[in-house]
């Protein structure tokens, strides 16, 4: 959920008296009647993706008949595809947007002449959607905070700051003067979350036009297991809280604290800054270093301080404050890491760093990751493994594109001889697989040079030589 740069503290109204809502919406925001809830009404929205995409790809069979070039027709075929497709999500916000919102992330491992056309329609995602009306705002909160909801609030504003997958914020101030944000989920969230998912399973073949390469149904079987955690605000507020409290006082990283919680409503601390995306949009060489060593160190440390994972690391929840900190939002994606992160992942990258494939590739039969017995090329081993351990091998390093969609793109190669295939990732494998991906892809995003290695050093169980516990040794700044 995304509040993009200084937003005007509102004005406090006069006893007795309420903000009255806003006669039009802002401009570039637009509104919607509400979530689509009906099944068939979003059944035929997502429909419209596959039908679209045959009705386009019939036209540029027409356009090869005509003498254009296949190249040509390939590049207007997905720069039309992957438009509809995040406009849909967009629009339909539930879990078909916060799936979108996950797509996004990845847009670095694509190849630069494929995403030109529809970057700005992912980093949309990332920070906007379109706003519920007024009065089902204002339902909402009598439901979840009582018929006196305004008596919580020394002001509301009716206007929204943001909207996004599942919920949209309002800025308010509390009765004791703090600038507060307002979640507020959409009625028929959960219905369109449990629906889209199951629909989004059936559409896995469009999205590889848009991202091809990339195996996108553990992304949605992921989501689809995790929907009771999502709906659930007083979940969230619990996780953020507990980051709240762990990273309280720390000179770099800001976790809000929870002012009010219910089923449907959050309350909390309200954050200004410049969001991620922006950054990664616009910043310097120094603003993206600045917010890559900051980014990188909370995703890392989580588990270890707050003995939870952040587990949704796309840059519109995070920004840059005023005071230079990282301040983090949106908990509803959160893990459980009591112990913190599995000892064998930085095992395997140590183990990378030593060229000891024989011992990796116990520790990856011992892991239950591949199958005991079966016989494996060592060559593929590496060529699965040295790219994941770049980042680390050295005391700094530069994430770029370039190295995203070589050396990543080839350890995932998913040919028959390729490891990926033949990985076989447990349930308590594949959240924190997916956050680290994706984190790493955000990075790549920020093109950044930062000391990736103490954070590996002083985060990741098992990568120094004979240490199994994180956060022993100080990381450099």
């Amino acid at each position: 959920m995304t509040v993009a740069g200084h937003t005007p503290e509102p004005e406090k109204p006069a006893a007795g008296q309420h903000r009255e809502p806003a006669p039009r919406p802002p401009a570039g925001r637009s509104t919607a009647r509400s979530v689509p809830r009906s099944p068939f009404t979003r059944g035929a929205r997502l429909a419209s993706l596959p039908l679209g995409f045959a009705g386009r790809a019939a036209l540029g069979f027409g356009g090869r008949l005509l003498g254009r070039s296949g190249d040509a027709i390939a590049d207007e075929l997905q720069r039309r595809t992957s438009r509809h497709l995040f406009q849909v999500l967009g629009e339909l916000k539930g879990g078909a947007m916060k799936f979108g919102q996950m797509l996004s992330v990845y847009e670095a491992a694509l190849p630069p002449e494929t995403i030109g056309p529809y970057r700005a329609a992912l980093t949309l995602l990332q920070e906007a959607a379109p706003a519920l009306p007024t009065h089902e705002v204002h339902a909402v909160l009598a439901r979840e905070l009582g018929p006196r909801w305004r008596d919580r609030f020394a002001a509301f504003d009716d206007e929204p700051a943001a909207a996004a997958s599942i919920g949209q914020v309002h800025r308010a101030l509390s009765q004791d003067g703090r600038a507060v944000a307002v979640k507020i989920q959409y009625p028929g969230a959960g219905e369109a979350l449990t629906g889209d998912y199951a629909r989004l399973s059936r559409l896995i073949r469009l999205f590889s036009v848009v991202t091809p390469g990339l195996d996108v149904e553990p992304m949605v079987r992921e989501l689809r297991e995790r929907v009771s955690e999502e709906l659930d605000y007083r979940l969230e507020a619990e996780s953020q809280q507990a980051f709240a409290d762990a990273y309280r006082d720390d000179p770099e990283i800001l976790v809000p604290d929870v002012v009010i919680s219910s089923h449907r409503v959050l309350v909390t601390e309200w954050l200004d800054g410049t969001p991620l995306s922006a950054v990664v949009r616009d910043g310097s060489p120094a603003e993206r270093d600045h917010a890559g060593i900051r980014y990188a160190r909370f995703l890392f440390s989580g588990p270890t301080r707050a003995g939870r994972l952040h587990a949704d690391p796309h840059p519109g929840n995070f920004r840059i404050l005023p005071d230079g900190r990282l301040g983090v939002i949106d908990f509803g994606a959160v893990k459980r890491l009591p112990d913190g992160f599995p000892p064998a992942l930085g095992t395997l990258i140590r183990l990378a760093h030593e060229a000891d494939w024989k011992a990796a590739q116990t520790l990856l039969v011992q892991e239950g990751l591949i199958t005991p017995g079966a016989p494996l090329d060592q060559d593929a081993l590496g060529a699965f493994l040295l790219p994941i351990a770049a980042p680390s091998a050295g005391g700094t390093y530069r994430f770029t594109r370039e190295w995203l969609r070589e050396d990543v793109v080839r350890a995932i190669d998913l040919r028959e001889g390729g490891l990926l295939r033949r990985l076989n990732l447990p349930p308590s494998y594949v959240l924190v697989n997916r956050v680290v991906g994706a984190a790493t892809a955000v990075l790549c995003q920020l093109e950044c040079e930062i000391p990736f290695r103490p954070e590996v050093e002083r985060w990741m169980p098992g990568f120094a030589a004979g240490t199994s516990e994180p956060g022993s040794e100080p990381a450099p700044g």
